[in-house]
């Protein structure tokens, strides 16, 4: 499942060929995906003018000018993929089937944007103007946001007897983590998955906090992480798999200078879990 620099790497790759653009033609190639598209998803979209695209979580959303805002989730193998005439194209990789193509809509530039998803656990659904959306509702702090402080952290963590992982994964404490980047910071804290959010001292929970920042906007820099699915906008891949430091290195001597451990995967909240025991407490 795509994780917080992985969508936001998607997004970043879809802006310059659709803010400001307008939908001139749209279709809906079938009436669901993970939930039923929008009967009248088709109907918005065409004459409708993107006036932004942010990210809110896991989520992206397009902002329609007077019409709401267009909400979009990868899920596990959700693809944005972009024609751009006036760019020359890009090239797709024939291992995506077009069968996959299930919502298309073209600008009134020339390009064609593509939501192709083999596995059809994304979602697409529509905001009203003024309106917010129940999956939106109750989501915490974006970690890469001035409203994600230390405070802010250790107050949500406060007398919590979940493991900090499982914390971290919450999406009411802070929106966006996944299994990937939160092990990623906990090994970089020092701190063990399983050990009680709640028990986890405030200097220590504040340094996690950069580490949440700095994990999260290095995975950003490197397109994200390509374990499966996931593919820039372009179609390129993400490298950050390649920066690991624990997640899937199971067996591995750990990386932290001095420290003799090795990588150990445990199962917390039925996801994998990689941390050292010697270095993590």
């Amino acid at each position: 499942m795509p994780e917080l620099p992985e969508v936001e790497t998607v997004l970043r790759g879809l802006q310059p060929h659709l803010e400001g653009q307008v939908i001139a033609r749209a279709e809906a190639r079938r009436p669901d995906l993970r939930w039923p598209l929008p009967p009248d998803l088709v109907q918005v979209l065409t004459g409708a003018r993107v006036v932004a695209l942010r990210r809110r979580s896991k989520y992206i959303l397009a902002e329609l000018q007077d019409r709401g805002s267009l909400l979009l989730h990868l899920g596990m193998s959700g693809r944005m993929l972009i024609e751009d005439q006036a760019q020359g194209g890009f090239h797709r990789d024939p291992a995506i089937l077009p069968r996959h193509d299930h919502v298309v809509f073209w600008t009134d530039r020339g390009t064609r944007i593509t939501f192709n998803d083999a596995r059809r656990f994304g979602m697409v659904d529509l905001v009203a103007p003024g309106a917010s959306h129940p999956l939106l509702a109750h989501l915490g702090p974006e970690p890469l946001s001035d409203g994600f402080t230390p405070e802010v952290l250790i107050a949500a963590f406060a007398g919590r007897r979940s493991p900090v992982k499982t914390a971290l994964l919450d999406q009411r404490i802070v929106a966006g983590l996944g299994n990937i980047y939160v092990s990623e910071a906990l090994h970089r804290a020092g701190i063990d998955p399983r050990r009680a959010a709640g028990r986890i001292g405030a200097a220590r929970i504040a340094a996690l906090t950069g580490h949440i920042r700095d994990v999260l906007t290095e995975a950003i820099a490197a397109g994200g992480s390509s374990l499966r699915d996931h593919r820039q906008a372009t179609g390129e891949l993400g490298y950050f798999q390649h920066a690991f430091r624990v997640y899937d290195r199971e067996g591995a001597p750990c990386p932290r200078p001095g420290c003799p451990g090795a990588i150990r995967r445990i199962v917390q909240s039925a996801r994998s879990s990689y941390f050292c025991p010697q270095c993590q407490k």
